[in-house]
């Protein structure tokens, strides 16, 4: 079942998109698809739902960020060893772990943003988790029933304020736009391995990403399992689980990053493609 948000910045409705691509209204049987829709029994109820009984959406219709009130975004850095090594930095012994603010994220094709007094603005496309089950202190035999699905994340990044302006990544990965989400939400028992997954991006038809989550160093399970005995994972929660190599810092030999004007094109394996323009800030 692949979920999804539509509508105006902030007005999204829930729906889902059925067998033929068509957008299907959901908000006769839930408010949202958020914390409470993702929740393993909530989601086997929508899954009994006849979809050709519910309202067709038409017209060109916005997608939002395929999730509503996200709690916590997380992000795994430097978790693809080709990544690490483009970044000049060491294949980590644990998972890094940061996060986005949650006003970072949009919607799959929305415009993304170059912040005010950026210049090293760069993408990173992402296998996104998404909670459906209060984790805490799971082991990894259990841990993908935490599972809600997965989606297709742009962890965007302005490399000046990530790594040359002292303290955390976090502010060099929230700028406004920075997380896009979607285009929807499939849920976890449609993707039989998330460790088997193309994953690509494009700038300008430019392909710079090309790989396959089997190349995380973390896999989903072990990310899971390890999160949990920190800090208590719950519905509505997002990880995002690293990029795999290509991205803008990378580029020999001169890193090459995003200015305005450009288009991005990004995809994961069954999970759906997102379209982006890149516009200065205002």
């Amino acid at each position: 079942m692949k979920l999804l948000r539509y509508g105006e910045p902030g007005k999204e409705k829930p729906g889902l998109l059925d067998e033929n691509g068509v957008i299907r209204d959901l908000s006769g049987h839930v408010h949202d698809i958020s914390a409470e829709t993702l929740n393993p029994e909530n989601i086997a109820k929508l899954k009994k739902i006849d979809y050709r009984v519910l309202p067709e959406v038409s017209g060109n219709m916005r997608l939002g960020p395929c999730v509503g009130q996200v709690g916590n975004f997380i992000c795994i850095g430097l978790n693809y060893s080709d990544h690490a090594k483009e970044s000049g930095m060491e294949v980590p012994s644990e998972p890094v772990i940061f996060s986005k603010v949650t006003s970072a994220i949009s919607g799959p094709d929305d415009d993304v943003i170059i912040p005010r007094n950026a210049v090293k603005t760069d993408w990173e496309v992402e296998l996104g988790v998404v909670i459906g089950k209060t984790a805490k202190y799971v082991d990894e035999k259990t841990a993908l029933d935490h599972v809600a699905g997965y989606c297709v994340i742009n962890d965007l990044s302005e490399r000046e304020f990530q790594l040359e302006r002292s303290g955390q990544w976090i502010k060099g990965k929230s700028c406004d736009t920075f997380g896009p989400i979607g285009p929807w939400l499939v849920t976890s028992d449609e993707i039989e391995d998330p460790q088997n997954l193309d994953i690509w991006l494009e700038v300008d038809g430019k392909r710079y990403q090309n790989g396959n989550t089997r190349t995380m160093i973390f896999g989903v399970v072990y990310l899971i399992h390890y999160l949990s005995q920190y800090f208590t994972l719950q519905p509505g929660d997002i990880i995002s689980t690293g990029t795999p190599p290509g991205v803008g810092l990378g580029q020999k030999p001169n890193p090459i990053y995003l200015r305005s004007g450009q288009k991005m094109q990004l995809g994961i394996e069954k999970l759906g493609v997102q379209n982006q323009l890149t516009i200065d800030e205002v």
